[in-house]
């Protein structure tokens, strides 16, 4: 059973939300050759001052 979990940072639509995690489990389906029925997708959302590249927050980018 793949497990696959994805971490976004908040402030997408969740209909683009959602539409990625079915395009995610249908790619990991195909490629891995598992039932559609067995995969897990989990979509896990930070707000951006809780995410960082090196010490600049996500919250100080344009």
């Amino acid at each position: 059973m793949p497990i696959i979990q994805v971490t976004l940072v908040e402030g997408r639509d969740d209909a683009v939300v959602e539409n990625f995690i079915r395009e995610v489990a249908q790619t990991a389906a195909r490629t891995l050759e598992a039932p559609l029925s067995s995969v897990r997708v989990m979509v896990n959302t930070v707000p951006p001052n809780h995410f960082a590249v090196g010490d600049r927050l996500k919250s100080e980018q344009d």
